[in-house]
């Protein structure tokens, strides 16, 4: 790749997390932060589900993991079902607040990007979209 490509991903990919950033500090959507809505997301694309494979979905360690569950848990959105093979093992299930939760925070979300994007064709939504998940899986194979 030659470097003028390298310096425009490299400058628009640090002007895009400022402007996230910014736009999540102040126009936050509903009442999950990111690694909540992540989560939850996973949870309800697999159905129950255990501390270690959410860890190595989302590619963090287990404690991690371990505490946005139980802060979830705290707020009724998921809830523990303990394996009947290991007394100390469990997965969690998503409840119906949760599944609220998960499905309002998405339509406000789904809804914020149709805005940014109410400009583009559809092939080059498409396009983009197929780019990103290229580009975090290029990422994920980094770790």
């Amino acid at each position: 790749m030659d470097e003028p490509s390298l310096e425009t991903i490299e400058l628009e990919l640090a002007i895009l997390i400022r402007r996230i950033t910014l736009n999540i500090t102040y126009n936050k959507l509903g009442n999950l932060d990111r690694s909540a809505y992540l989560l939850l997301g996973q949870i309800t694309s697999r159905g129950a589900t255990g501390v270690k494979a959410l860890a190595d979905d989302s590619h963090l360690d287990i404690s991690t993991v371990s505490r946005q569950a139980a802060a979830l848990e705290q707020k009724g959105y998921v809830y523990r079902i303990p394996d009947p093979s290991d007394g100390r093992a469990y997965s969690f299930q998503i409840t119906d607040l949760g599944i609220k939760e998960y499905s309002e925070h998405k339509q406000a979300r789904l809804a914020k990007f149709a805005d940014i994007l109410k400009n583009w064709s559809d092939e080059e939504s498409e396009m983009f979209g197929k780019l990103l998940q290229k580009f975090n899986h290029s990422i994920n194979t980094l770790n």
